[in-house]
């Protein structure tokens, strides 16, 4: 199977160039050159994806790795990657398989010629030299299942980037009886988004910033298609959880963790908000470790502003990956980690009060 696919989402610009419109960075990209997410090309005037069904990475996670901890807990999501990403995070953990088309480089050679032959040798020779294993949706679908998964995570990269995959594999994985669930920094556009909405069932957006210039900073892009996104996908009926790392110095301050949690109140105040601990990675050695006592601030101000579910990340054993009632503060999930402990949920409600608690709780019949 070649990885080689036409695009959806962009259109035609004079003089051979073409808008991608996949997300919201809208790339205007000459011939014979990629788009941000470095894995999108110009072949005469054509939009191609690079990575159609490229897996570079197929594993079995459990959900709360994702994370989500309120969608079914104690649950393994079958997650899937392929290299590329639309933002350039100077801290992303997984910066050897998001950043590779960009820092590796993917050159696409130059054919010059609108014969269909050279044009075709062209893209195989470009999608040549994308890592990863060519895989079709049946084979991570019919994966999934054997592996007892029940759900397919689309994660550690951008699922946006790998949109057409995405798609085609969350269709057939919804006939299945799978859950589908897209681990994203919350770029992808209005049309693309209203598209796969009707297939997904969770989604954990990135907001690593609620400060447009220090968004731009570290990820290259702006801050308003994230916020905008965040009810967007609210509004389609997809259950959204949110994550902010918090880095030391860049989104630490009590203005600032106020800020994020009065905006997730104002869309919904059951949004689970996950501040989890930064640690030095890629670009950005020289900031310390999130202190625990930081991420207990963050916490208490997220409740203090409305939320109901706040938890604390990549801290296991701390108090703060547990769920409770927001009623009767009943213990209702217990973790550690990624390993759940206990589970009272049941069918979405508190078995000591009886108060609806928000989130996907049953698998798919």
């Amino acid at each position: 199977m070649s990885s080689v696919r036409e695009a959806l989402f962009w259109h035609p610009l004079p003089e051979g160039r073409v808008e991608c419109t996949l997300c919201a960075l809208d790339c205007k990209i000459s011939r014979g050159r990629r788009g941000a997410c470095g894995v999108r090309v110009n072949v005469e005037g054509k939009l191609f994806t690079l990575v159609y069904g490229r897996l570079v990475a197929r594993l079995v996670d459990p959900i709360e790795k994702k994370p989500l901890f309120h969608f079914l807990p104690g649950s393994l999501s079958y997650s899937i990657a392929t290299v590329g990403c639309n933002f350039r995070c100077l801290h992303c953990q997984n910066y050897e398989i998001s950043q590779q088309p960009k820092e590796k480089g993917v050159i696409l050679p130059n054919g010059g010629t609108d014969d269909p032959d050279v044009l075709c040798l062209t893209l195989r020779e470009a999608g040549a030299r994308i890592p990863g294993e060519d895989v079709s949706p049946e084979e991570v679908v019919s994966a999934a299942l054997r592996s007892g998964c029940a759900s397919i995570a689309y994660t550690y990269t951008e699922p946006t980037i790998f949109f057409e995959f995405a798609f085609d594999t969350a269709r057939l994985a919804r006939s299945r009886g799978l859950r589908n669930v897209f681990v994203t920094n919350g770029y992808i556009g209005k049309e693309a988004l209203e598209t796969i909405a009707p297939y997904l069932d969770a989604a954990n957006i990135d907001l690593k910033s609620f400060r447009d210039s220090a968004h731009k900073q570290m990820t290259g892009a702006r801050l308003s298609p994230v916020l905008d996104n965040i009810r967007r996908y609210k509004a389609l009926g997809v259950w959204v959880e949110v994550t902010t790392l918090v880095i030391p110095g860049h989104n630490d301050s009590d203005e600032e963790l106020r800020d994020i949690a009065e905006f997730l109140v104002d869309i919904d105040p059951n949004i689970p908000w996950h501040v989890t601990q930064f640690y030095p990675t890629y670009r950005l050695v020289d900031r310390p470790r999130t202190p625990v006592a930081t991420l207990r601030r963050a916490r208490e101000i997220g409740f203090h502003a409305g939320l109901r579910y706040v938890y604390e990340g990549n801290v296991p054993g701390e108090g703060g990956e547990n769920t409770y009632c927001h009623q009767c503060r009943a213990l209702l999930v217990g973790r550690y980690g990624f390993t759940l402990l206990s589970n009272r949920v049941g069918e979405g409600r508190c078995p000591d009060c009886g108060t609806t608690i928000p989130g996907v709780w049953q698998p798919a019949l």
